[in-house]
């Protein structure tokens, strides 16, 4: 059974200005309307797991209207990180996806400087290979990210087909994700929506930036308290890039407090880190169509800070 399958309409062949007259190649077809990545889009294309009209798709290949997309699962792959005991907070557990909720400090999956200690290290020693593989073997079950230093909750996918699910909600804004974050600076406005495009910052290629040809990011930005000099607020994703909560509050002259990648003061309120947390996940079972609905507790550094600005 195919993990994913579309026929070609005209609107998917639409192109930017700069590419017009062209039509869109099949990886960059399967990332735009599709519920994956284009590097997972690329190595299922390389596995001969991507079809057009039955036939196996080249890379290379140039979609039309009226033809029929279809991806099947990928081949299984032993994992290239290591099982290790790693304590896990599981909120929610079933037979397709768990619920997680990550502490601050402990990075999702293995990367340069973090090839072990990870969330994925951990999920591979409790689940054993009941983990989606549509990720590839570094992200096993991995359908979305928080950064290291931040904590909340997260969906890790069991297998491929909620994987594809989940990845397809997220895509389509199904998911809900609301985080609470303390931002430096008097926001004068009760609500506001930031829609800034993001990408990797020209110079520093740690960091995010808004740029006109990043890629679409919308964050929903409600004030929660006001403090001296510090405001709390709660955020609300429409998209989810890399940094996109810390860009786009450094963006609108509020960085948050600790961040010093984009503008935070070191060891300001006795923060190492950004002050962000992953407050709500909720969202629709793929299998049982059931909605699920997620809350944690404010943490320790964030109350903390909280309590510091209050005084």
């Amino acid at each position: 059974m195919p993990l994913w399958t579309r026929t070609v309409s005209s609107k998917d062949c639409e192109q930017p200005e700069s590419n017009r007259g062209l039509l869109p190649r099949i990886d960059i077809f399967l990332a735009r309307t599709g519920p994956l990545s284009r590097s997972a889009a690329e190595r299922l294309i390389v596995q001969n797991r991507v079809t057009v009209n039955g036939l196996v798709a080249r890379k290379s290949h140039r979609v039309s209207p009226g033809e029929v997309i279809t991806v099947d699962e990928p081949d299984p792959l032993p994992p290239e990180a290591l099982p290790e005991n790693i304590p896990l907070e599981i909120v929610y557990e079933d037979a397709d996806l768990l619920v997680i909720n990550k502490p601050r400090g402990l990075a999702v999956h293995p990367s340069p400087g973090h090839e072990r200690g990870t969330l994925v290290n951990g999920l591979l020693a409790y689940c054993g290979e009941s983990l989606s593989g549509v990720g590839g073997v570094k992200r096993p079950g991995i359908v979305h990210r928080l950064d290291k230093d931040t904590s909340g909750l997260m969906v890790v996918a069991k297998n491929d087909s909620t994987h594809v699910a989940l990845s397809a909600s997220l895509k389509k804004h199904e998911v809900l994700r609301v985080y609470e974050a303390l931002a430096r600076g008097m926001i004068k406005q009760e609500t506001f929506t930031v829609n800034a495009p993001l990408g990797r910052h020209p110079i520093d290629r740690k960091r995010q930036a808004v740029r006109p040809d990043g890629r679409e990011a919308v964050t929903h930005v409600r004030v929660l308290a006001r403090y001296q000099g510090y405001t709390h607020v709660e955020c609300r994703l429409e998209t989810g890039r890399t940094h996109q909560i810390r860009v786009h509050m450094a963006h609108m002259g509020h960085p948050l407090a600790g961040d010093t990648r984009y503008g935070g003061k070191t060891g300001e309120l006795g923060l190492d880190s950004q002050c962000l947390y992953a407050r709500e996940l909720a969202f629709a079972h793929p299998r049982t169509g059931k909605n699920l609905r997620f809350f944690v507790q404010m943490p320790s550094f964030f109350a903390l800070a909280i309590a510091k600005v209050s005084l």
